[in-house]
C-alpha cells in the first residue's frame, strides 16, 4: 500500500461498542486503509472475551460497517508493540477515540509514550460523537451480564454474536 495513509484504532474491545464502530467508521474515511486492531496483552488476559472472541465481534461490526459502503478496514489480533505492529504494515497514524477530559489526558500521554518507541508515528485523538458518548465497555458488560437489553450499545450483528458467544459457554 504504498503511499497510502494507513492508520490503525487499537484497543481492547472488551466488547466492540457502538462508539468504537462510529470511530472505524470515521477513521476509515479519513484514511486509504485501517487495522482495527485488539491489542493482546499476555499479562491482562481478563475481561468478558478472549482476543479471538473479540476478533469475531470486530469482524460482525466490520461487516455492518461494510453495509454502509465502509471496505477499507480490517481487523486483526496484535501480540506484542503496536509499534512494531505499525511497522511490518507500513502504518504512520494511530487513531484513538476520546469520550472525556480524562480520556484525553491518558491517550494525550499515550502518543507521547508511543512517539518514543516510533517518532514517525502520529496519534489522531477523535472526540467521541455526543449521541454516544456514554456507552463504553464496561457499560456494555454490565448488560451482558445481568441479561439487560443491549439497545443500541453494539451494532447488530455484533450484539448477536456476544449473546450467542455466552449463550455457548454458559449452556
Amino acid at each position: 500500500m504504498e503511499n497510502k495513509r494507513i492508520a490503525m484504532l487499537t484497543g481492547s474491545f472488551d466488547p466492540v461498542t457502538k462508539g468504537h464502530a462510529d470511530l472505524i467508521a470515521r477513521a476509515a474515511r479519513m484514511f486509504d486503509f485501517v487495522y482495527v486492531v485488539v491489542m493482546s496483552n499476555g499479562e491482562k488476559e481478563s475481561g468478558m472475551f478472549t482476543c479471538e472472541e473479540r476478533l469475531t465481534l470486530l469482524i460482525e461490526t466490520c461487516r455492518d460497517l461494510a453495509e454502509q459502503g465502509i471496505t477499507n478496514v480490517r481487523p486483526e489480533i496484535c501480540v506484542g508493540l503496536s509499534s512494531t505492529y505499525a511497522a511490518a504494515r507500513d502504518i504512520r497514524y494511530i487513531v484513538r477515540g476520546a469520550r472525556c477530559a480524562s480520556d484525553f489526558d491518558y491517550e494525550y500521554s499515550l502518543a507521547a509514550i508511543m512517539k518514543r518507541f516510533d517518532p514517525e508515528l502520529e496519534t489522531v485523538i477523535l472526540p467521541a460523537s455526543p449521541e454516544i458518548a456514554c456507552v463504553s465497555s464496561t457499560y456494555v458488560r454490565e448488560l451482558l451480564k445481568y441479561g439487560c437489553p443491549i439497545g443500541d450499545s453494539m451494532t447488530e450483528s455484533a450484539a448477536e454474536a456476544a449473546l450467542a458467544i455466552l449463550d455457548e459457554r454458559y449452556e
